[in-house]
């Protein structure tokens, strides 16, 4: 029924002879099962909290599943001069749209994040931006010109402090770390010296305290939630201390499907604590088993840069995993009260439109860039 052999020179068959295939069934199977995950953590108690049907947020989880995996077709599909050209543009878009939250973004629970256009549903832009960031950054930062090298770098630092300063006017604590490490780590691998790094980076602590207590009544939250972090006694922690005490009930194999009650007792069980949701229910083996996932599925992205010429390419990829892997990491240290509480979503598997169209870019762009490569006699 479907023919991939060499003979058969078509488009998709190019396609799918090229692509990694395991990266590809792991960010399938990601998906799915954050599809299956949807059906447990949005309960007919969060539906009827929300005035929605039982199933409404399962079936709009997997309407957006379904549109990712167009999204990653499409992009994986694409040639890679294309994306190199044209997705820097994209980025611009996606900045405007952040650009607006402060004059018509809309307040949910004291943070502006989200936009409510009329000819679009409501999203988060951030999450659009950050993979046109990383292309953006990269593209810069791998120019093959005459530009002063420390230029390039202070040209990414200004794109990079434009998206911070609209984050803390939200505010967003968890996405400007999650970016401004990602940067770092981009940065690093490109060849900067470590030294001058480190010297940047406790500079740009010094700045970030001063700020906190410069401006107190704006920045204040930031000094509550490490307080009640810290300290329990002093601020609102319950939806943590429900969290964690959800992931010790779960044990090592879990209470069962749908005998968890974390997501009848907190509204964000199903986007920002999908994993206490999961280990509550099928136990922490499984949430091991799933962090394993993520593990290997970056180490395979890694492992194509050994023998990857391009430093865009590289670039590229060091910044997508490390999205992928720090936005993992804080989700799971909130979850288990490593971090304070930052609202940040699980890749793949929490729900949310906007998430889950934001990883589809970064997944379409990872299976793009890993691809194997005809011309080239290497063997991955």
């Amino acid at each position: 029924m479907f023919d991939f052999s060499r003979e058969n020179k078509s488009l998709v068959a190019s396609w799918f002879r090229n692509i990694d295939k395991t990266i590809l069934f792991l960010i399938l199977l990601l998906f799915l099962l954050g599809i299956f995950f949807s059906f447990s953590s949005t309960s007919s108690v969060v539906g009827d909290k929300l005035n929605k049907e039982s199933y409404f947020f399962l079936k709009k989880h997997t309407i957006f599943v379904f549109l990712g995996f167009l999204i990653i077709f499409f992009i994986s599909l694409s040639e890679q001069k294309f994306i190199k050209k044209y997705f820097p543009l994209l980025f611009i878009f996606s900045f405007l749209f952040l650009l607006l939250i402060p004059f018509i973004g809309t307040e949910i629970k004291g943070s502006k994040r989200w936009l409510d256009l009329f000819f679009l549903p409501r999203f988060q832009p951030i999450e659009l931006v950050k993979p046109f960031f990383i292309i953006i950054c990269a593209k810069i930062i791998s120019l093959e010109t005459e530009y002063n090298i420390y230029k390039k770098y202070f040209l990414s630092f200004i794109i990079l402090s434009s998206i911070l300063f609209l984050l803390v006017l939200q505010p967003d604590l968890g996405q400007s770390v999650l970016l401004f490490s990602s940067w770092l780590i981009m940065i690093y691998v490109s060849g900067f010296n470590l030294v001058f790094l480190i010297i940047f980076l406790i500079i740009c602590l010094f700045c970030l305290f001063f700020i906190i207590f410069l401006f107190p009544y704006k920045f204040g939250y930031i000094v509550l939630r490490l307080k009640s972090f810290i300290d329990p006694a002093q601020g609102d922690n319950y939806q943590s201390e429900k969290a964690l005490e959800a992931i010790i009930s779960g044990g090592f194999t879990g209470r069962g499907l749908g005998e968890g009650i974390l997501k009848d007792l907190v509204p964000e069980a199903h986007t920002d604590y999908i994993i206490a949701v999961i280990s509550e229910e099928y136990g922490a083996l499984l949430v091991l088993l799933l962090i394993i996932m993520f593990l290997l599925l970056s180490y395979k992205v890694l492992y194509k840069l050994q023998n990857e010429r391009d430093e865009y390419i590289k670039l590229v990829l060091v910044g997508l995993v490390s999205l992928l892997l720090i936005q993992t990491f804080i989700h799971v240290g909130v979850n288990i009260r490593l971090f304070p509480t930052t609202g940040m979503t699980l890749p793949f598997l929490s729900y949310g439109g906007s998430s889950i169209i934001g990883i589809s870019i970064i997944s379409g762009l990872i299976l793009n860039f890993t691809k194997h490569k005809p011309n080239l006699n290497n063997n991955l």
